[in-house]
C-alpha cells in the first residue's frame, strides 16, 4: 500500500497551457527598398545644400565671392580683397563696437557654438540625460532648430519629438547645464513643439552691484533695485502689489529692502509716499529710522503699527467707495509702504498667542484689501514654510533669495519653479543679494541681483529727506 501511495505520488500531471505564455506578438519587419533609401538619401542631401545660404548666409556668400575673385583675378588678388576686408572689420570693430558684436561676432559665435558644443554633443547628451525617444527599435532625437547668442548667454531653439512635452526638458535642467558646460539652463516654451534652452556662458551677476542712483521722478511700478542676469535693469514693483523676500542669514534680503527704501526717497521726500517699518532685530532698519513716517521694534508696538496701518486702509477705502477704483498718490493719500523685516518673529516666534494672533489678523488684511487704496506689504522671513506663514499666497510677488533646501523654492515661487531653473537653493554663499523673483502672472522665474546699499548711502538719503523736510 505505501508503495503504491508512494508511486503514485511520484507521477507528473499534464497541465493547460497558459494562453499568456504561449501566445506572442511581433512587430511585423518590413524591408525598405533600396531605391527608398537612396531617394531619402538625396532629397536630404538637396535640402541641406538649398538651405546652406538661409542657414549660414554670410560664410555662402563669402565663399561664393572668393570662388569668384579668384577666377577673375586669381590668388593675389584675393588676398588683397582680404586684406582690405580685414581691415575694413577692424575699423568697424573699434568705430562701432556694438553693431559689430551684434551683426559680426555674436553671430560667429552662434555658428561656432552651434557646430563644436551643441551639435557635436547633442546626441550623447540627450541619450545620457534620458531626452532620447525609442520607437520600433529606434532613436529619435529633438531637433536643433538654430542657435543664437546674445551678451551673456546661447539660446537654442529646439524642435521636439511628437508625443513629448517640454516638462522632459524642464525635468532636465541639471544634465543639460553640465552635459554643455553652462552654469545653468533654463527652458522657455514658445509653441507646439518648440522650446528654447537658455544656457548662460558666464555668470553676469558675480561682482557685486553699488548702490543704484536715485531716480528724479521715481515710477512706484517699476523702481530700480539691482539687475537682471541680462544686464536689463531690475525694476520692481510696489505700487498695487505685496512683496515677500525669503532666504537664509546672510543672503541679502536687506539690499532687497534698501534699494527699494532708496528708490522710494524722492517720492518721500515730496510726502506723495510713507515708509512705516517694524524691525523687530533692531538691526538692519533702525539705522535709517529718519527716512520712516512710523517705525517700531517691540513685537506690541509693531502689531499696534499694522493695527493702525489697516484702520488707515479702510478709512481710505471707505472715503474711495463709489467714487474711484484707483489709487494716485498725492500728499493727502500717500501711497504707504509696510516694511516688514523678519516677519516670522510676529506670526511664528513670538511666545504670546495673542501677539501672534493680532499680527497675522492684520498682515492677512493687508495684503488682501490694501492693493486698491495705495498700500504696499513689503515682507522679508528666513524659514517659508506654512507653519511660519500661513500667508504667502496673498504676496502677489515673489523673490526667492539663496535657501536652505530645494523643496524650499516651489514653496517660495510656486509649484514647478525649480523645474524651470530656479535653483535658489544652489546660490552661492559669497554672492549676497543675488535671488530669483517670480512676478504675478509670468510663469518664468528670473535671476537677479539687488545692488548693495551701505551705511553711508542709508545716511545720505535721511540727510536728503531731512533737508526736504525742513525745507
Amino acid at each position: 500500500m505505501l508503495g503504491r501511495k508512494s508511486a503514485g505520488a511520484t507521477q507528473v500531471q499534464p497541465t493547460a497551457p497558459v494562453p499568456a505564455q504561449t501566445i506572442r506578438f511581433s512587430t511585423p519587419v518590413v524591408e525598405t527598398p533600396g531605391i527608398v533609401v537612396v531617394a531619402g538619401f538625396v532629397w536630404r542631401l538637396v535640402r541641406m545644400l538649398v538651405g546652406l545660404p538661409f542657414r549660414f548666409p554670410v560664410a555662402v556668400a563669402t565663399l561664393a565671392v572668393s570662388a569668384g575673385l579668384v577666377y577673375l583675378v586669381g590668388w593675389l588678388g584675393l588676398a588683397v580683397a582680404w586684406t582690405l576686408a580685414d581691415v575694413a572689420l577692424l575699423v568697424w570693430w573699434r568705430r562701432w563696437p556694438e553693431s559689430f558684436k551684434a551683426l559680426v561676432a555674436r553671430r560667429a559665435l552662434a555658428a561656432w557654438r552651434w557646430l563644436w558644443v551643441y551639435r557635436r554633443h547633442w546626441q550623447p547628451v540627450l541619450v545620457v540625460s534620458g531626452l532620447a525617444e525609442s520607437y520600433l527599435e529606434r532613436q529619435y532625437l529633438p531637433q536643433i532648430r538654430g542657435v543664437t547668442c546674445s551678451a551673456w548667454a546661447d539660446r537654442v531653439r529646439v524642435k521636439l519629438v511628437a508625443g513629448t512635452s517640454p516638462t522632459d526638458f524642464e525635468n532636465r535642467v541639471a544634465e543639460l547645464a553640465h552635459g554643455f558646460g553652462a552654469p545653468s539652463c533654463r527652458v522657455e516654451v514658445r509653441g507646439p513643439r518648440d522650446v528654447v534652452l537658455e544656457f548662460p556662458r558666464r555668470d553676469t551677476l558675480a561682482e557685486p552691484i553699488g548702490a543704484l542712483p536715485v531716480p528724479d521722478e521715481p515710477d512706484l511700478s517699476a523702481l530700480p533695485v539691482g539687475r537682471c542676469e541680462d544686464g536689463e535693469p531690475w525694476r520692481l514693483r510696489l505700487h498695487g502689489t505685496h512683496v515677500l523676500t525669503v532666504g537664509v542669514t546672510g543672503a541679502g534680503k536687506g539690499s532687497v529692502l534698501w534699494s527699494a527704501i532708496r528708490a522710494l526717497t524722492p517720492a518721500i521726500r515730496a510726502g506723495t509716499a510713507q515708509v512705516w517699518a517694524i524691525d523687530p532685530k533692531r538691526m538692519e532698519l533702525s539705522y535709517g529710522w529718519a527716512l520712516f513716517a512710523r517705525y517700531a521694534d517691540a513685537a506690541d508696538e509693531a502689531v499696534s503699527l499694522l493695527e493702525e496701518a489697516v484702520s488707515a486702509m479702510q478709512e481710505r477705502a471707505e472715503r474711495y467707495a463709489g467714487k474711484q477704483r484707483t489709487h494716485v498718490p498725492s500728499i493727502r493719500d500717500p501711497f504707504v509702504v509696510v516694511v516688514l523685516d523678519e516677519v516670522a518673529f510676529l506670526t511664528a516666534y513670538h511666545p504670546d498667542r495673542d501677539i501672534r494672533r493680532r499680527a497675522e489678523n492684520a498682515i492677512a488684511t493687508l495684503t488682501s484689501q490694501g492693493r486698491s487704496v495705495g498700500f504696499c506689504v513689503l515682507a522679508a522671513l528666513q524659514d517659508p514654510r506654512k507653519e511660519v506663514l500661513n500667508l504667502r499666497n496673498l504676496f502677489p510677488d515673489k523673490i526667492a533669495l539663496r535657501l536652505d533646501e530645494a523643496s524650499q523654492v516651489d514653496m517660495v515661487l510656486g509649484d514647478g519653479a525649480r523645474d524651470r531653473g530656479a535653483n535658489a537653493h544652489l546660490i552661492d554663499p559669497d554672492l549676497p543679494g543675488v535671488a530669483f523673483v517670480k512676478l504675478e502672472g509670468s510663469p518664468a522665474p528670473v535671476r537677479v541681483r539687488a545692488a548693495f546699499v551701505t551705511d553711508t548711502d542709508i545716511d545720505t538719503m535721511a540727510g536728503a529727506v531731512t533737508a526736504g523736510a525742513d525745507a
